[in-house]
């Protein structure tokens, strides 16, 4: 049996730069399916060009990559219709035909839990809810039909695997707001372990070569009251230890990111269930200024070689994809 697919998880809770890596990988993909709701974006540079996506597969940057939405996902007609136009992608974008549709109702819905648990209101567990209930609920294929290429994903993908293509199953979201295993209730509407994602592909998991966990090294959550998290700081605190100021914001709801120690324990619950096969360790540069935008590892500095290594065998996983900077460029590889 093949085993030519690859699962990116997040680790933490979110925004632990899967974006990156994922637009990093693209050329090495011919297929790719994005799992998840638009709840959840990711970030991709193009030269000073910035994408920031909710529905596109991540490796679009690869025009001969296919781009597919599973079944198990759910789609914004809005948010999908501008991406699609800014990245120039409908003409090898794949809908599956059970693809459930997030209406206004559901973002109507959803007010109270913005309140609440920190949620980004999206409609996405709103949606769910009505998809469980099996009651006035729209599939893509009666929103979408005469607009794209809607065609079973599983069956796109499983050829794929069957040909001896490369796949991709782009997880969103982190392990920490997983329905099932994350911090109850202050989670997300769904799992997010890379079980699920490959279900939601409607893929095997006897076909997996690779799982991607990423990580960074200072964890974040969304802002406002939206749950724990183990030893949380303030951004001027690491502003004052990088020596100059740093900030950032969410890529759905553009608000301050709440950010904190790297927990140990967090990571290691994560990669119980997950079971990677390696580690992404982004934002090395936030502990190690003086190493950012290095791409090669015989470049970095001392300190940062050791802090890996010692990172490595506390987690027991191989860290193969090393973040330096915003840029793809600021990657070290140091896979196989």
């Amino acid at each position: 049996m093949k085993r030519n697919v690859t699962v990116v998880v997040g680790g933490q809770f979110g925004s632990e730069a899967k974006g990156k890596v994922i637009s990093f990988l693209a050329n090495e993909f011919d297929i790719a399916v994005r799992t998840g709701s638009p709840n959840a974006g990711h970030t991709v540079l193009d030269g000073s060009q910035i994408y920031r996506l909710q529905q596109i597969p991540a490796t679009f940057l690869n025009k001969k990559c296919v781009l597919c939405i599973g079944a198990g996902s759910l789609i914004n007609p809005e948010v999908l219709r501008k991406e699609v136009k800014r990245t120039n992608t409908k003409g090898r974008l794949f809908i599956d035909p059970q693809t459930g549709i997030i209406e206004e109702k559901h973002l109507k819905q959803e007010s109270e839990l913005v309140k609440n648990i920190g949620s980004t209101g999206k409609g996405c567990g709103a949606a769910l809810i009505n998809r469980i209930w099996r009651k006035d609920f729209k599939l893509a294929e009666s929103v979408f039909k005469k607009e794209f290429k809607i065609k079973n994903v599983s069956e796109i993908i499983n050829r794929g695997i069957d040909d001896g293509k490369n796949i991709l199953v782009e997880g969103t979201q982190g392990f920490g707001l997983s329905l099932y295993h994350g911090t109850y209730p202050y989670v997300t509407s769904r799992d997010t372990t890379a079980s699920n994602f490959l279900a939601e592909a409607g893929i095997s998991p006897l076909v997996i070569r690779d799982i991607i966990l990423v990580v960074r090294t200072y964890p974040i959550r969304v802002a406002g009251f939206s749950g724990p998290m183990a030893n949380e700081i303030l951004w001027n605190e690491i502003s004052k230890r990088i020596g100059r100021e740093v900030i950032e914001f969410t890529t759905v709801t553009k608000k301050i990111r709440r950010v904190a120690e790297f927990d140990v324990e967090l990571v290691k619950k994560a990669i119980d269930i997950n079971r990677p096969t390696q580690i992404a360790l982004q934002f090395l540069n936030y502990l190690f200024p003086i190493d950012e935008n290095k791409s090669r590892w015989s470049d970095l500095s001392k300190d940062a070689k050791k802090y890996v290594k010692n990172l490595e065998n506390k987690l027991g996983v191989p860290i193969t994809l090393i973040g330096t900077g915003q840029k793809n460029e600021a990657m070290i590889d140091r896979r196989p």
